[in-house]
């Protein structure tokens, strides 16, 4: 019986846990395969690195087209990152007639319509299950079992390192840049932490969930993001004692074939099962006209729950190859993109307002939210002894971004408004 032969670019956290679980479940492979898997070669940077896993050194190279020229080789994982040079190393494997299975989320959010475009012109397959939420299959349910209904809204925590740092924010009462510093410490976030605290990772997911879940073409330009490096006690302590958990979230939204896409930090009410999603877990909240509410919650990232999504996609990729069907399914994007404008955009606000200390402020205040049409849920104000203004917590009922554009711009002019302290959208 012919085996399925790998070539694996990167032996990183993801690619040890690959090698464990391709080597340890070689029974378990073969029934779902119908083949026996073998790691042929892979991609190193340094051959002579001590490592935590038993390989023969015969299969380690520095050289990537080692692997991607090898007419014996099936498929190629690649799990070593980077963007412009690992695009070409894929796009030279899929000339050659390899299937490939990535976890490069930021190479298939900037580059996944070309690259799978020329996976079909040359009948391969490209999966890249572990791109989103690690050990989560939410790609594969998205595309499949989705395929009868129509999304309508994704709205997920899909960043690991932020979800930890707020919740241990809320839960400790620590700040933001104490909490930053433990999630270094303890491997979670990077030296260089922009990626996860501004936003920009959980964007390049909600790029690929967006095209997937509303077939359609999206960039990282049409994604709204924010991060949360702007986040204080103060605003987490308010939202808790008003029923709410801050947390980064990456919301899709779909309305008459109008689209919008959005990373921010936002207040999410007790109630909503994301607001109880902690540490470093990530979950995702798919509504579908069909089916109405649905979640998928688990593992962010790590080794073996990210080799596991890997792992899932090498099968499917070799099966594909056992039955002759490789390149038949790939996914094309067919709707046109149509993004909403501002005043098609609408959710609820939370905003914490510095004012001054006098009679009539308030109305003021309202009377601006009623100029501009935005009506409000709840207006609040609560002492605070550090703090010579008063503050004044403000939650307006659903209100198009255009109109609470115009109220921001507004409320800067009031000369009785010392500082717009906070603002935040709100769910649930």
């Amino acid at each position: 019986m012919k085996s399925i032969k790998v070539g694996m670019l990167g032996l990183g956290t993801v690619g040890t846990g690959v090698v464990r679980i391709v080597e340890g479940h070689q029974e378990d492979l073969q029934r779902k395969i119908g083949a026996p898997v073998e790691i042929s070669k892979i991609v190193v940077r340094d051959k002579t690195k001590r490592r935590n896993i038993a390989l023969d050194d015969a299969k380690l190279t520095e050289d990537p087209y080692e692997v991607i020229r090898d007419p014996e080789i099936d498929v190629i994982i690649e799990v070593m990152g980077g963007i412009d040079a690992t695009k070409g190393y894929l796009l030279e494997a899929l000339e050659h007639g390899k299937q490939v299975v990535t976890a490069n989320k930021d190479l298939m959010a900037l580059h996944g319509a070309e690259i799978m475009s020329f996976a079909s012109e040359k009948g391969c397959d490209v999966l890249y299950e572990a791109s989103v939420a690690g050990g989560i299959p939410i790609l594969r349910t998205i595309v499949e079992g989705f395929s009868s209904d129509r999304i309508t809204k994704m709205m997920g925590i899909v960043n690991g390192t932020t979800n930890f740092i707020l919740t241990k924010m809320s839960q400790e009462g620590a700040s933001y840049s104490e909490v930053l510093k433990e999630a270094q410490q303890l491997g979670y976030a990077e030296q260089d932490p922009t990626s996860d605290v501004e936003g920009l990772d959980a964007a390049y997911k909600m790029t690929i969930l967006g095209t997937l879940g509303f077939q359609t073409g999206v960039s990282m330009e049409d994604v709204s993001v924010s991060g949360i490096s702007g986040v204080t006690k103060e605003d987490i302590d308010y939202g808790k004692r008003l029923g709410y958990e801050v947390k980064l979230l990456g919301i899709a939204e779909r309305q008459d074939d109008f689209i919008s896409l959005s990373v921010q930090p936002t207040m999410v009410k007790k109630s909503h099962p994301l607001a109880s999603v902690h540490g470093v877990f990530n979950a995702v909240y798919v509504y579908g006209e069909a089916v109405g509410e649905t979640m998928f919650y688990g593992p962010g990232a790590g080794e073996m729950p990210t080799a596991t999504s890997v792992v899932a996609d090498l099968v499917a990729v070799s099966k594909n190859l056992q039955l002759g069907i490789s390149g038949k399914a790939g996914f094309s994007p067919y709707r046109t993109k149509k993004l909403k404008t501002d005043d098609q955009i609408s959710y609820k606000n939370f905003l914490l307002l510095h004012v001054a200390d006098k009679a009539g402020v308030l109305a003021r205040i309202t009377e601006i939210f009623a100029q501009h049409e935005v009506s409000l849920e709840s207006v609040l104000q609560h002492p605070n002894e550090d703090n010579p203004s008063a503050e004044i917590i403000i939650i307006t009922h659903d209100a198009n971004k255009a109109s609470m554009n115009q109220v921001m711009d507004s409320l800067r002019r009031l000369d009785v408004v010392h500082e717009i302290r906070s603002v935040y959208r709100v769910e649930g």
